[in-house]
């Protein structure tokens, strides 16, 4: 029979669904479970209201009281003029158990909606989840560093190179790692290229998958150069803190965009597709990133994903801070 585990796993892919239209909001996944059958699911709606605690209790109407109910964040616990909070609507739905991955590190909820759910005596535990965790990566970097959590992105040939001595880079992936990276943009609240790269390439930073268009995320451009009609300029990496309403930052190159982030320490994910061909020499993926011993490189990445996207793989590695 499935497991917490199991169950949150479920919540968590739920959770993604609502990322990243959910914003300024975390997008949360949940599900009600009554006899080991799904009576209710939801997850964080377009705009952050309702949330996903709150869209499972509807589904799930009566059948809710004596359930236990997975949710990927500590239901909230502050109240809104936008509707209420989902430790009291959990607690009225007569939930028997609920069981969360994240405390929720807003000051406004950290802790008070685990204590509003016990005091109405609902049994509450917390279990630690990677997936869950991931899903929630935006929202809880925003709270604990005041920044969006990045994803960097490099497409590289076998041996290194993002692009021919001339500066000829497409494509050096298949059409299937094309698609995937556009499901990837579709997630993001922005997208970040270097003044280089936004000069010689014009790119066009959109989602291009049949039915995902209008989910095309936010334009930011790194330079010092005049600002571009429609496209946000920063000019150094640490001012994504001031990017409004972003949570989640796609960042695409070029080499020295993005050694500047991996330099400045503020890369959390490097999402690399890998193509089976060699160039022999050309333009490398990275500039200098600072690194003054071999030593300092290690323990610094995990990976955490591993796919074949026809002949190309990706490779997904986490920062281990």
């Amino acid at each position: 029979m499935p497991n917490d585990s199991d169950w949150m796993a479920a919540a968590a892919h739920l959770g993604l669904r609502g990322r990243p239209l959910s914003s300024p909001n975390p997008s949360v996944g949940a599900v009600i479970i009554r006899n080991n059958i799904v009576v209710g699911r939801g997850w964080t709606q377009p705009g952050g209201r309702p949330h996903g605690e709150a869209m499972a209790l509807y589904q799930a109407g009566d059948d809710a009281r004596g359930a236990t109910l997975y949710t990927t964040l500590e239901p909230c616990a502050h109240p809104s003029q936008r509707g209420p909070t989902c430790s009291h609507l959990i607690a009225e739905a007569g939930i028997a158990r609920v069981v969360f991955a994240c405390l929720d590190p807003d000051a406004r909820t950290a802790g008070n909606g685990v204590e509003i759910l016990r005091s109405a005596g609902v049994i509450v535990d917390q279990i630690s989840h990677a997936v869950a965790a991931t899903g929630l990566a935006g929202y809880l970097t925003k709270q604990r560093l005041g920044r969006p959590h990045v994803t960097l992105k490099l497409a590289l040939s076998l041996d290194g190179f993002i692009a021919m001595p001339s500066g000829e880079s497409q494509w050096i992936t298949g059409e299937i790692a094309r698609a995937h990276v556009h499901s990837r943009r579709a997630m993001a609240d922005a997208i970040l290229v270097g003044g280089g790269t936004w000069r010689s390439d014009r790119p066009r930073l959109d989602v291009r998958l049949p039915g995902l268009e209008s989910r095309s995320p936010k334009r930011v451009v790194l330079t010092r150069g005049v600002p571009i009609d429609g496209v946000t300029i920063i000019n150094t990496p640490a001012q994504i803190a001031d990017l409004a309403d972003v949570q989640y930052l796609y960042v695409e190159g070029g080499s020295q965009t993005a050694a500047s982030f991996l330099r400045e320490d503020l890369v959390d994910r490097i999402e690399l597709y890998r193509a089976p061909i060699i160039l022999g020499e050309g333009m490398a993926a990275l500039g200098d990133i600072g690194l003054s011993a071999l030593g300092d490189a290690h323990n610094q990445w995990a990976l955490e994903q591993r796919l074949q996207l026809g002949s190309d793989t990706f490779e997904a590695y986490g920062r281990q801070r």
